[in-house]
């Protein structure tokens, strides 16, 4: 990284002012406020945007750029919720829906013994019929097919519904499924928080607040997680900063989250589909800004199968540090919302030599960011 190609930009007349105040405050590694951020969506040129992003990125991590071997299990589309941006969920017995019964789940698993996979990724429809025992048994049962797995399970949405159908409070229902073997908790979920926005886009979804208070309390309960927002469909970029703000004021107070992961709206197959999809310079400028804005989560991952392999490698040059992993054609929630990727899956090898282009060097990871591996040189 040029730090003095960098500090000659911030002071370059051709950026208005206003800009290069806090393309000054980004070079000092200083906080930027909320009305920065919002000024840097509307107003930041993508490589101003670019060049800060990568800037913030290299003083975290250097040239590194993480990955992990994983696959996802999704036991069932079936979905009390009928969220107006999904293309996923379907009702009991409607063409496309599926469930997967505990067996089939651990056959699932089974494929990958032997396989030096270090983490499942768990997660699909909130389906009505099962209890917080059910789930709970799934993670062991897993754990018992794979052991040292790590199991990232369960959205903030599934959790809600199955600890409120228990009766019990986030906090007895978070370490019931802790005691379970739950090792972390993914980002899903979190689409929106403006609540004017949530009641148009998933009104029968868990509420802003409760989302935030799930992942909390995961947090002081030593439960790690990811952090989402859903964006480009009817939002605007200050619904965006107040999202981004509302996880960065969280992370001030527990530093739990891993990582951000920027999910684009995907149009295909959906009520919402008249929306259209942004472009690919709007999501380079949304990893930038998300890159700079949110100083205190130390990783921001783009998810290759929402945006294909060739726009992730792309990220990389915008703040994005990590791929996820290897995936192995084993979710369908974006194929089914038209993702380039309708099979996802990467070799281990092919996510190396993706990285490799961009100019960074790759490295093997775990679940909470542990290095194993590294594929040249640093």
């Amino acid at each position: 990284m040029d730090r003095n190609a960098l500090n000659k930009l911030a002071g370059s007349a051709d950026i208005p002012r206003e800009l290069n105040l806090v393309a000054e405050k980004v070079l000092n590694l200083e906080r930027i406020t909320v009305e920065d951020g919002l000024l840097l969506y509307q107003k930041g040129e993508l490589g101003f945007l670019g060049l800060l992003a990568d800037f913030v990125r290299n003083s975290k991590h250097g040239e590194k750029a993480f990955f992990n071997r994983n696959f996802h299990i999704e036991p069932t589309n079936i979905c009390v919720f009928n969220c107006h941006f999904c293309s996923y969920r379907r009702k009991p017995g409607e063409p496309g829906s599926w469930y997967y019964d505990m067996d089939k789940i651990l056959e699932i698993a089974g494929k990958y013994t032997g396989k030096n996979v270090t983490e499942v990724h768990v997660t699909g429809g909130v389906h009505p019929s099962h209890d917080i025992h059910y789930y709970g048994n799934m993670i062991s049962k897993i754990k018992e097919v794979l052991p040292g797995i790590h199991v990232k399970a369960f959205s903030a949405i599934e959790l809600d519904y199955i600890i409120k159908k228990a009766g019990m409070s986030v906090k007895d229902g978070l370490s019931l499924l802790q005691n379970y073997g739950l090792d972390s908790v993914p980002g899903g979920g979190a689409e929106i928080f403006d609540e004017e926005i949530r009641k148009v886009v998933c009104d029968e979804k868990s509420s802003s607040e409760t989302w935030l208070t799930l992942h909390e309390t995961a947090h002081l309960l030593g439960i790690p997680s990811n952090a989402t927002i859903l964006y480009g469909h009817i939002e605007n970029y200050k619904h965006r900063i107040d999202h981004l703000n509302r996880i960065r004021t969280l992370q001030d107070r527990t530093h739990g989250f891993n990582a951000f992961i920027p999910l684009k709206f995907k149009s295909s197959n959906n009520a919402m589909w008249q929306q259209g999809e942004v472009s690919s310079v709007e999501d380079m400028k949304n990893f930038a800004v998300c890159r700079i804005f949110l100083d205190n989560i130390p990783h921001l991952k783009a998810y290759w199968p929402m945006i294909g392999k060739d726009m992730a490698l792309l990220s990389l040059s915008f703040g994005v540090d990590d791929l996820d992993g290897t995936i192995d054609d084993s979710t369908k929630i974006y194929s089914m919302a038209g993702a380039g990727d309708s099979n996802p899956a990467m070799s281990s090898e092919e996510i190396v030599t993706l990285i490799k282009k961009a100019r960074r060097v790759p490295i093997e990871r775990d679940s909470i960011y542990r290095e194993i591996n590294t594929f040249g040189s640093l």
